[in-house]
């Protein structure tokens, strides 16, 4: 096998139903990890923000805080899922290069 290619390729060994689900996998992470940093910006910028008064303030922040910590949840479990899968997929390919 050739050592200066890597075993894993998705634009050169994967066809196109295996590349088109690693790419929604891969977007609806990306999707869900931009969605945790901004709610964890919004309660950032929140807690700072004098516009907002004090009595919806700390509602806002804990409400945002909440749906980032569940995103996040959902985010790790998809996360180990995907990973899980594409170590099962390119091995397999990575198996049928060495025959």
């Amino acid at each position: 096998m050739d050592q200066s290619r890597p075993v894993v390729s998705p634009s050169n060994q994967w066809d196109e139903k295996t590349r088109t689900r690693f790419k929604g996998k891969f977007y609806r992470l990306t999707i869900q990890l931009n969605a945790i940093v901004l709610c964890v910006a919004i309660a950032g910028i929140c807690l700072f923000l004098p516009l907002i008064p004090a009595s919806y303030r700390f509602p806002l922040i804990a409400g945002c805080l909440v749906i980032a910590a569940v995103l996040l949840v959902n985010f790790v479990k998809k996360y180990r899922e995907t990973k899980a899968w594409l170590d099962v997929h390119g091995k397999k390919k990575a198996d049928n290069d060495q025959q």
